[in-house]
């Protein structure tokens, strides 16, 4: 399945990419590697991952805390955040 980000979602995983990278070399390209592969996962099995409400989904990052939310709609799945997992839930809920 075509996989589509939210404007929102892609800044914030710049962001986070960004911040990571300059808190120690690499490790901005290991976030972005574990996105990467979450949203590979995503796009394999779309319904795995559980309801966080209504039709938004969560799967987890392996080693970094965050989670990419994500909808999955007739032609694509949108991902609406990549979220650190301490952020405020629902701060998303305006993008769908």
């Amino acid at each position: 399945m075509r996989l589509e980000f939210h404007p929102e979602a892609i800044a914030e995983f710049q962001f986070a990419a960004q911040y990571d990278e300059d808190r120690k070399p690499q490790l901005g390209l290991r976030f972005i590697e574990a996105v990467e592969d979450a949203t590979r996962r995503i796009a394999e099995f779309p319904r795995t991952w559980r309801l966080l409400d209504h039709d938004v989904r969560r799967c987890m990052t392996r080693v970094f805390p965050y989670g990419v939310l994500y909808v999955v709609e007739p032609e694509s799945i949108l991902i609406v955040a990549v979220a650190h997992c301490a952020r405020e839930p629902g701060y998303r809920k305006k993008r769908l």
